[in-house]
Parts: C-alpha cells; sequence; structure tokens
C-alpha cells in the first residue's frame, strides 16, 4: 500500500455535496483538501445538453448502475436506481429541478435533532448563500452565487391546459415553489445556464479547482475508512482507495467528510467497521462502531406515471416520431439552446393535497408533454402525455446493506415502497385526484383518455394494486446515516453532522436527513454541505 500524503480534510466523493465542501474548505489557503471520486470528470457532452440524462442513466460512465432489491409492495418487481458516478454526481444525471421543500421539513428536522439551527428560517440564509436566481436578491432568492436557477425556455400548451384544469381543481396557479409554500402549480424553475445544465462541479468544483490546496483524484475507488479504536473510542484516520491497479492510504489531519451520497455513504461505513454488529459479523467485519441506524431509515419518493392520450395537442412523441422532426429539436438546440433538447424532465410541477387533512401538500406531481413505457424504451407513436404523483411524505421505510466485505460489490437496495397501510391509501387517493385533474373542463378539448394504468382500476384497493403496477423510484434516495439527539438509538450522527461514536469523521450528504424534504432533494444537499463547511469551519478557526 502506498502513501498518498497527508491531509488537513479528506472529502471521499465529487457529488453535489462534495464539490461544495471542496470549494468552501479550500477558501482556507492554510488547509490541504482531497478530494476522491470514484467517477470520471464530467466532460461527457450528453452532461450538459438538458435531455442527456437519457444518455447517462444507466450508462457505466455516468452512473453506479445500481438496482433494488425484488420489492414486494411494488409486485416482486426490481428497479434501476441511477447515482451519479462522476465529477458533480447525480447533480451532473439528474433532473435540473431547483426545490427547496417545504418550511415545516426543516422545522421538523430541528425538532428531531433537537437543533434549532436547521430550523427553515435559520437554513433559508443557506439556500440563498449559494443561489443565483433568475428574478436576482430578495427577501426569498439570492443572487451572485455559484447555483443558477432560470426559468425554462419552452412551454407546451397542453401543460398550460393541465394547470388550467389543476386551478379548476383547486390547486391555484402560482408562480415560486421556493418561499417555504409550495401549494399549487407553475412550471419548474431549473439548475441551467442558458439553456445548459450547470452541476455541481461547474458551479463549486471549477472555480476552486486551481487553488493549489486543493488537490482532485478521479478514476478512485474508496474502499474503507481508516478507523482505529483505542482507550478514547475510534477515531477515523483517513481513507483506503485503489486507482490505476495500486492502493493508497491518504491520511487525514483533522477530518475525513463522507459525501458518497445515500447509498455510498451507508456501503462505506459498513465496509469500514460502522454499522449493526450482526450485518458486519455476518461479512467478516469486526465492528470498530456499532451503529444500527447505519444503511436504515432509507426514503425515497415513489412516483406513480399515469399516462394519457390526447387529440389535437402537439407533445413530444409526435414532434420526435420521425427524422425530419428530430432534426428540427436538434437545430433549434444547436442555434439558440431552448426547445425539447433543453427540457428538463419535467415540465410543470404541481403540489396538493391527498386529502382535505393534510397540513401542507403531501403530493408532487411532475407533468411532461411525453409519454413511454418505462424510462429508456422508446416514446409512444401515438400524442400523449404523463402526470406524475409522488407521495412527498412515505411512512415506508427501507435499507442499505453490503451484499459482501468486497467494496467493489454493489450493496443491496431495499426501499420498501408501499410497505405501510397509509401509503397504499395516499397513493391510491393519488391517482383519484390526477383523474378528477384531467377530467375538469381545461383539458376536454384535448379529449384525454387514459392509458395507464387504465380505466379498469377503481376502488381503492385495486388503486393501490395499480400504484404497486407503474411506481418507480424518482430518484431522491435519503436518509440512510439520518441526524438525531443523543440517545437516539436510530441516529447516525448528531446535528453537527458527526458519526456518533467516531471522531474525526462526517457525513455531508442527503444521507443525514431524517426525514425526506417534500420535493426534488439536490438543492437541500447543497444546503446542508454549506451548513457543514460552515461547522467545519467553526471547530477549526
Amino acid at each position: 500500500m502506498e502513501s498518498a500524503g497527508q491531509y488537513d480534510y479528506i472529502i471521499v466523493g465529487a457529488g453535489t455535496a462534495g464539490c461544495v465542501l471542496a470549494n468552501r474548505l479550500s477558501r482556507d489557503k492554510h488547509a490541504n483538501v482531497l478530494l476522491i471520486e470514484a467517477g470520471g470528470k464530467d466532460d461527457y457532452v450528453w452532461i450538459h445538453i438538458p435531455v442527456g440524462y437519457l444518455h447517462c442513466i444507466d450508462n457505466p460512465r455516468t452512473d453506479w448502475r445500481f438496482r433494488t432489491e425484488a420489492d414486494a409492495g411494488l409486485g416482486g418487481r426490481s428497479l434501476l436506481y441511477p447515482r451519479g458516478k462522476v465529477l458533480g454526481g447525480s447533480s451532473s444525471i439528474n433532473g435540473m429541478i431547483y426545490m427547496r421543500g417545504q418550511a415545516g421539513d426543516y422545522d421538523q428536522w430541528a425538532e428531531l435533532c433537537g437543533d434549532a439551527s436547521w430550523r427553515w428560517d435559520q437554513v433559508l440564509p443557506l439556500f440563498k448563500l449559494s443561489e443565483d436566481h433568475h428574478g436576482g436578491a430578495g427577501a426569498e432568492h439570492g443572487a451572485g452565487g455559484e447555483w443558477r436557477v432560470e426559468k425554462q425556455r419552452l412551454s407546451w400548451k397542453i401543460l398550460d391546459a393541465f394547470r388550467d384544469a389543476a386551478a379548476e381543481t383547486g390547486i391555484a396557479r402560482i408562480d415560486d415553489f421556493n418561499r417555504g409554500d409550495n401549494a399549487g402549480c407553475a412550471y419548474f424553475e431549473v439548475n441551467q445556464k442558458r439553456g445548459i445544465r450547470w452541476n455541481t462541479a461547474k458551479a463549486f468544483l471549477k472555480p476552486a479547482s486551481a487553488r493549489p490546496n486543493l488537490t482532485i483524484m478521479t478514476g478512485c475507488h474508496v474502499e474503507k475508512l481508516l478507523i482505529e479504536r483505542g482507550g478514547q473510542g475510534a477515531v477515523c484516520r483517513g481513507v483506503v482507495f485503489s486507482g490505476g491497479g495500486t492502493t493508497y492510504r491518504a491520511e487525514a489531519v483533522r477530518e475525513t467528510l463522507l459525501t458518497a451520497g445515500a447509498v455510498g455513504s451507508p456501503q462505506i461505513l459498513q465496509l469500514s467497521g460502522v454499522g449493526p454488529a450482526a450485518l458486519l459479523h455476518e461479512h467478516g467485519i469486526a465492528p470498530l462502531a456499532e451503529l444500527d441506524g447505519v444503511g436504515a431509515n432509507l426514503q425515497d419518493h415513489l412516483q406513480l406515471r399515469m399516462v394519457f392520450k390526447v387529440s389535437g395537442a402537439k407533445t413530444l412523441n409526435t414532434m420526435a416520431g420521425n427524422w425530419y422532426g428530430k432534426m428540427k429539436i436538434g437545430l433549434e438546440y444547436a442555434l439558440r439552446q431552448s426547445g425539447p433538447m433543453s427540457m428538463a424532465p419535467s415540465q410543470l410541477g404541481a403540489f396538493a393535497r391527498s386529502d382535505p387533512g393534510q397540513a401542507t401538500p403531501n403530493l408532487q406531481y411532475h407533468v411532461q408533454p411525453l409519454s413511454l413505457e418505462k424510462f429508456g424504451e422508446p416514446l409512444h407513436a401515438f400524442p400523449a402525455f404523463t402526470a406524475s404523483v409522488c407521495n412527498l411524505r412515505p411512512s415506508s421505510r427501507g435499507h442499505v446493506r453490503i451484499a459482501s466485505a468486497d467494496s467493489y460489490a454493489a450493496p443491496k437496495i431495499s426501499p420498501m415502497y408501499l410497505s405501510t397501510a397509509e401509503d397504499r391509501r395516499v397513493a391510491a387517493a393519488a391517482l383519484a385526484l390526477t383523474r378528477r385533474i384531467v377530467a375538469a373542463p381545461a383539458l376536454q378539448r384535448y379529449a384525454p383518455e387514459e392509458f395507464k394504468p387504465g380505466p379498469a382500476y377503481q376502488s381503492e384497493e385495486e388503486l393501490s394494486q395499480a400504484a404497486a403496477a407503474i411506481g418507480t423510484t424518482i430518484f431522491h434516495p435519503v436518509g440512510t446515516c439520518r441526524m438525531g439527539r443523543a440517545g437516539d438509538p436510530g441516529a447516525v450522527v448528531d446535528s453537527q453532522l458527526r458519526v456518533l461514536g467516531v471522531a474525526g469523521l462526517r457525513v455531508v450528504d442527503a444521507s443525514v436527513m431524517p426525514t425526506i424534504t417534500s420535493g426534488n432533494t439536490n438543492s437541500p444537499t447543497i444546503m446542508i454541505a454549506e451548513k457543514a463547511a460552515q461547522m467545519v469551519h467553526s471547530s477549526w478557526k
């Protein structure tokens, strides 16, 4: 094993959080920072063209290509579970939607971990700190930061009609989802810059990459953390990683920051002897810190994709149905960086309640002027739109567990979708609400006809069965190294994101969320990294 040297901070994973931390920690000229990434550089052209996510997901160049275990809640189906494996991580392959969630999400975190600094009014300045909002600075938004937020560069009449139909159903038209109360319907704002994807590698890492105190290593696979156990407990001294056929040891003088995401972070902890003792013993790993919560508490948003055939409406199905249409689409993007190739995967959003008893919206819609059988397959030959709806606050909990002591072996991912009666009830209500929206007068000129799951499903039980048949991930795994109060048996980190029982180690990514946010999870992860950077600076200044 060769030495890769000593650093003040070692960051494991150059994804969303890792790029932010690398930027912020390397601002201290007296601190040497090492950033380790298993994937390569973000120089693949399809990363930067917004519609290129179709070429990045399930591509070994950019994606870990995980799959879930067969899920009983989905009728035994196994799902593709994309996670970014490239500089920028999942921000390089995701849907580019800028979403913070609801104020209540963060107030709940503060209560669960006993730290008021996680409240909405305390984290809002952190969102604004890195934001560069198209509307400029104000009470709710920031300008001049690294994280660009723009309006989309296209609109669709079929989506405008859906928005009008939602208003007729009681879901008001609004213009901003990010003020702490996202109830209503609007076009999503996106992390793009003039029609080009804006990932965290461009936003945060590129400006910092020339700093002499920041070392970036790509194509390097972290095998485990260097954790020693002594009289004062366990201490993390650095990492062991491999690259180019050589195994290296890098030492951290101050801290190691694990930013490998909701799948990678618990996997690396477990491989390093931090996790449930029984699981570690099963794979011949000596427990150095017994934490039952490592890998538990997995939460994700399950999207239910309803497809409706339409008549007399322009949709991407028909636009891209021939070579002439595809040529026009390509030319529009080449000349103006607009049109369908600038599309985020979802254009129109809505937040609604599954029933009047919900204090805040618990459903999110992603509406698209296109349809297909499943991700990766061709668009349907008929004009159609997709109204995808998910339960924002699922009560089902899954887990991530190592499959072996081999760090190259993919972990076992079990989301446990629809494993509670409450989640099945909300799923049925969500499908029923979608039908009410589509039946509203504003959409009738397009004669919508339900194609998937189909009108045969009517009762609550039948609708929950339909949800199991059509449900799929919307790529928002969180919670597998969650924050908690002292004495909380399921907590993995404290409110400062320090791993319980292991000195010199923090986890900084979506895995620390105790509960999932009410919306897309990428920008909340940036906020977590901003907060962590301030915590680290405060600890060492």
